[in-house]
């Protein structure tokens, strides 16, 4: 198990975390808890359900919003195994708290010949996590990613009652991670992408003009971050001899590693239960099982390469997410959103690590919508993720040498949006 810990401490420094895809890129989105595909109708239908575009009146629709992300501090309460000491020694601490603005904008044209036209820009991935004790340092002193996403769509409406939709998704990320083990390694590593390629695939179906079904597919990308790593490596990970514990060998060095965007799949059904309120219930598959391996490559430094270059498993699970959401026309200046939904943790048991700890979540959210004018509305709406917390025990055997429970993890997001028709 020494070994296994040793070799994983020191190479998840750049690990993604948990599941670090955000669904919500909009202000309904975040009001409804993502339950907005088959409801899609205004200039985020780009985005969510481009196929929804041919149904919409024949206007262009923009959308620029921004949304506040807050996530609290989380709390792990436990042991940790030590390389060093050969055995689990205290490890109860607090991450940092941490905060983000995050920009959206979605933009719907008028109808060409047969044809309506989208475009995105959205944010679908990322986050960040800090520690500031051992033993959370080894792997996560801190974590940050950031991915931006260009979404230009179109949508074609072949009956009355049936359209389709696609896009085209390119892609770019960077990252930042910072770790420290005294004594046996120290990296800081930043790297970015170039555009990685993808594609999304939307149907829906108006059976009645109450009742819509839909399906929406968003293709896996792979995110190849492409940088520079620095920082010592201790020759102790080499000779095992405890007189070495002291020499330190300094390294910089080209490197990269890959991980997955991974590919989504939602059914959904919208209804209007009557002339003024919808009700939305959507299933989500997220095909995490992408995600097999974390590989580390340092192209110029053996050292490094032997240490910290060799694949860890990841070998996460599809896993689902049900989502509910309800829209009420209060009047015809306001309209109200609600929503609720249960999202699975892909991350098994032996696989969680300090660096994004992550655990099933239950999501509540609300928001409003006010008509300034005929061309003009202003919204905010509010999501809670509730995660749940979660015991590593050590019949889970964790790769990463965890024995003890996460708790407190809490996200907030303030969504503020401006809507325009003309």
């Amino acid at each position: 198990m020494k070994k296994i810990v040793t070799l994983s401490l020191a190479a998840t420094i750049a690990t993604f975390g948990a599941a670090y895809k955000l669904p919500e890129q909009s202000l309904r989105s975040v009001a409804l808890a993502g339950a907005y595909v088959a409801g899609a109708d205004d200039a985020d239908a780009a985005y969510f359900n481009p196929a929804n575009m041919s149904f919409m009146p024949n206007e262009s629709f923009f959308e620029l919003s921004a949304t506040a992300i807050y996530l609290s501090k989380i709390t792990y309460q436990g042991k940790a195994y030590s390389p060093l000491t050969q055995k689990f020694e205290e490890a109860s601490a607090k991450s940092k708290d941490e905060g983000f603005l995050v920009p959206h904008l979605h933009w719907v044209s008028k109808e060409y010949k047969g044809l309506r036209f989208g475009l995105s820009l959205t944010t679908p991935a990322g986050l960040s996590k800090r520690w500031t004790t051992q033993p959370q340092i080894w792997s996560a002193q801190e974590f940050t990613l950031r991915v931006v996403e260009i979404n230009p769509s179109f949508s074609y409406k072949l009956t009355d009652k049936l359209a389709i939709g696609a896009g085209v998704r390119a892609i770019y990320s960077d990252g930042k991670v910072r770790v420290k083990f005294p004594n046996l390694y120290s990296e800081d590593l930043k790297g970015d992408t170039d555009i990685k390629w993808g594609y999304n695939l939307a149907l829906s179906y108006r059976l009645h003009p109450s009742l819509t079904f839909a399906a929406t597919y968003r293709s896996k990308v792979g995110l190849k971050e492409v940088g520079s790593a620095k920082g010592y490596l201790g020759k102790y990970l080499l000779t095992k001899n405890p007189n070495d514990l002291n020499t330190l060998i300094p390294y910089s060095t080209k490197a990269n590693v890959s991980v997955p965007l991974p590919a989504t799949l939602s059914l959904a059904t919208a209804l209007w239960l009557s002339e003024n309120t919808r009700f939305e219930i959507e299933y989500e598959r997220t095909y995490w099982s992408s995600y097999k391996n974390l590989d580390f490559n340092f192209y110029t430094n053996q050292f490094a390469e032997a240490v910290l270059g060799k694949p860890k498993p990841k070998n996460w699970r599809d896993s689902n997410t049900f989502r509910i959401g309800l829209l009420h026309k209060n009047s015809p200046k306001l309209t109200t959103m609600y929503g609720l939904a249960y999202d699975q943790t892909p991350v098994p048991a032996d696989k969680v690590g300090f660096e994004l700890p992550d655990s099933d979540a239950i999501i509540l959210s609300l928001g409003a919508i006010y008509k300034y004018n005929k061309q003009m509305s202003f919204g905010v709406s509010y999501l809670y993720d509730y995660k749940t917390s979660r015991t590593i025990s050590l019949i889970d055997q964790n790769i990463n040498g965890i024995a003890g429970k996460f708790s407190n993890a809490r996200a907030h997001l303030l969504n503020i949006a401006v809507n325009y028709r003309y």
